[in-house]
């Protein structure tokens, strides 16, 4: 699953990957929300790792469940709004995407992540996600007589919360899909997976504390309840120490889950600051995570049993 390649896919491929992305599309949609944008992580993902040639397959696997979604919504929101939202997000970001992956590749030399790379490449799809989605909401509103004024008030609200909904679902589920991949690199058995210990500390550690900061919280209130979500970051910060990157996209996955249930109502102003503050903890320890994959590789090439 790498960069350009002159091999061509043939139509059966097209088809395959198209299925396989809307059916994931589908069920990211699902579970997403305003300032949670899952569907943004696995657009971001598919842009990173999957060759140029099979492009084409994520436009059409996007476009099937966004058309059909806008189509039947057309009473609904009007005719402006189903055909703003019969635009797919994919193609939007595939010349962005391509230009960072062609400046700043995602792997290094030494076969390393770049986190620069990572992390521009996710706030550039956030923003093309949020004006995207901003401009859905206007066309939606000028079915009314006060569509203008009403979508102006509240326009950059909106950007801003769609601008973190999609950088925080991003960061949710892209990294977690480069943790998948490096396990296919690797060929990871299952037996080496559950032996392992990044896999024990995350089922005896982060996970519990995540469901018990999750159970707690929903029948809490006030403070108690801002400090339980704030907490949802510490198991970020503690596998990144531990693990690297690697713990940074597990633990976010998992962090980023536990607070969205914690959520009762929509652009809830205690919610967003909370998810403002883990979406800055994972990208700071996405940073920190490779930079520390890097410093141990530099470590091992230059230990003397390993020079030749």
């Amino acid at each position: 699953m790498q960069g350009a390649t002159s091999e061509r896919a043939s139509w059966g491929q097209i088809l395959a990957v198209a299925a396989a992305y809307a059916a994931c599309y589908e069920v990211t949609r699902y579970f997403s929300y305003s300032h949670w944008i899952l569907t943004a992580g696995l657009r971001l993902g598919c842009l990173l790792l999957v060759p140029y040639r099979f492009w084409p397959a994520l436009i059409l696997g996007e476009s099937l469940p966004v058309v059909q979604n806008a189509l039947l919504h057309e009473a609904d929101f009007g005719w402006a709004w189903t055909c703003v939202s019969s635009i797919p997000f994919i193609p939007l970001c595939m010349p962005f995407v391509k230009a960072i992956r062609e400046k700043m590749p995602l792997y290094d030399a030494n076969g390393q992540l770049n986190a620069t790379t990572i992390l521009f490449a996710t706030l550039v799809c956030a923003l093309i996600t949020a004006v995207r989605t901003d401009l859905a909401v206007f066309a939606a509103l000028i079915v009314t007589p006060d569509g203008w004024d009403a979508w102006r008030s509240e326009a950059l609200i909106d950007l801003l919360a769609y601008v973190l909904g999609a950088y925080l679902g991003a960061l949710s589920l892209a990294p977690m899909l480069l943790v998948l991949r490096e396990g296919f690199r690797e060929n990871l058995s299952w037996k080496r997976f559950f032996e392992s210990r990044l896999t024990r500390d995350v089922a005896l550690g982060a996970l519990p504390l995540l469901l018990v900061f999750a159970a707690v919280a929903s029948v809490s209130s006030g403070l108690s309840l801002d400090v339980l979500r704030l907490g949802m970051a510490v198991p970020v910060i503690a596998l990144t120490a531990r693990h690297g990157w690697k713990g940074t996209a597990i633990t976010g996955m998992l962090s980023s889950i536990a607070l969205a249930t914690t959520s009762a109502t929509l652009l809830d102003p205690a919610m967003i600051r909370t998810q403002v503050i883990l979406a800055l903890v994972i990208s700071g320890s996405l940073i920190v995570g490779i930079k520390r994959s890097h410093t141990a590789l530099d470590r091992s090439l230059s230990h003397p049993s390993i020079k030749r």
